[in-house]
């Protein structure tokens, strides 16, 4: 089937899926163009639309798909979609569109949601976390007029596709969720065999809010897809509406969004009461450090970054014996890779450490370290990373509020901030 329709398949380093991503094109009339991320940006506009594919850009460095986020060529898939030409984004290619803001769109182009850890969910229970695949129901929440990727679905119909992922629960503030809902943003949810739409798990596979799948922005032609309906022919669906909506000019929809955050919240980092504090460094290259700093560097920064991981250890005497007790374990740090170091104290240099809300990997580490190492004094673990920020020329305060601002670091919806002083 031959298409005037080019769609360009958008890749970075460490992307995937972008061939099953061809052959859904084909399927349904599009015509797909590999377009890498270094490519000139000029070219963008000769295609009528684009679809950022799965994998792992940058190997998820810092948080899946925040660097790419940040990336030139993102910044120019936001001009095209302005002018009204449809963009998906499936599985890391929603997290980049998350991540830049582009969905669900906020006015002020602010990061307005997140797509944290997977958590099972059944009975209020959490039975399980992390990575996930399996084949998901999905039913279409909103009108198929709404979005240009349900324009051949009809009222509630529901697909099923496949999914797998780490970081696919899509988490929204309540407020802003119902302005996504009356906005009918809200495109995709996951439902049972039925089309009924249950909170917990198998039917909600991650723990999402509102059972959310995917998501639109307010004009309807940007949507970010956890599943993957290029991996089956059960999702054409979304790639024959995207060539409907691009036959039908790009009729977008007039709504907005607005919703004011209060302002991110960074306080001074006090350790808890009976606790040790161990700070990991690397022996090896930290390639994670490597890839945020030069994605800085890029957006003009001249900074220098560094990372280490932070424990926090409460147990009930606080004594070395029991520290002594989980290093030789082997849980909290490799000792072929890592060592035991201390904060670093420099001038120029401001160091922040962030935490996950929900601390699932210390939570887990607690746990093994209990009940498989049996060493009972332990209370409480907290994981954290810190990020060592030295700016070597400009406006020290400047530079760095500006680098917070990018939201590089940390989701302020998933993740918490301290400075360390």
């Amino acid at each position: 089937m031959s298409s005037s329709n080019k769609i360009a398949i958008i890749q970075f380093p460490g992307s995937n899926t972008e061939r099953e991503t061809f052959m859904a094109c084909h399927r349904v009339g599009l015509l797909p163009v590999g377009f890498l991320w270094n490519q000139p940006l000029e070219e963008l506009s000769n295609f009528d639309g684009y679809i950022i594919v799965g994998g792992f850009s940058y190997e998820d460095r810092s948080r899946a798909g925040v660097i790419a986020a940040l990336d030139p060529i993102i910044k120019q898939i936001k001009v095209e979609a302005k002018s009204g030409k449809p963009v998906l984004g499936i599985c890391n290619g929603a997290q980049i569109l998350v991540e830049s803001g582009m969905v669900p769109g906020l006015e002020n182009g602010r990061v307005g949601i997140a797509l944290t850890d997977n958590k099972r969910i059944k009975k209020n229970h959490v039975i399980g976390v992390g990575y996930y695949n399996t084949w998901a129901n999905l039913t279409v929440s909103v009108p198929p007029n709404r979005c240009a990727f349900t324009r051949k679905l009809k009222p509630e119909e529901s697909i099923n596709i496949p999914l797998a992922h780490g970081e696919g629960r899509f988490i929204v503030p309540s407020e802003l969720l119902e302005k996504m809902i009356k906005n009918k943003q809200t495109v995709y949810r996951y439902c049972d065999e039925g089309g009924n739409i249950i909170d917990e798990f198998p039917t909600n596979p991650n723990g999402s809010t509102y059972n959310l799948a995917a998501v639109c922005n307010p004009a309807g032609n940007v949507m970010a897809m956890m599943p993957h309906p290029e991996r089956t022919s059960n999702g054409d669906v979304v790639f024959s509406s995207m060539k409907d909506f691009i036959d039908n000019n790009n009729p977008i929809s007039s709504y907005t969004l607005k919703h004011d955050f209060p302002n991110d919240k960074i306080n001074n980092y006090t350790s808890a009461d009976k606790s040790q504090q161990w700070i990991i460094d690397m022996i090896i290259t930290d390639n994670d450090a490597v890839s945020v700093n030069n994605a800085l560097v890029s957006l003009g920064h001249d900074v220098t970054l560094t990372r280490q991981t932070h424990w926090e250890i409460e147990s009930s005497n606080n004594s070395d014996s029991v520290m002594n007790k989980i290093e030789d374990t082997g849980e909290l740090y490799n000792s072929n890779k890592e060592f035991v170091s201390k904060v670093i104290k420099k001038e120029k240099t401001k160091s922040f450490l962030i935490r996950q809300k929900d601390d699932i990997l210390g939570r887990s580490k607690l746990q093994s370290l209990k009940e498989k190492f049996e060493i009972e004094e332990i209370s409480n673990i907290k994981r954290g990373v810190i990020w060592n920020l030295t700016i070597n020329s400009g406006n020290f305060e400047s530079i760095i509020n500006q680098i917070l601002e990018t939201h590089i670091l940390y989701n302020p919806l998933t993740y918490e901030c301290y400075e360390i002083s």
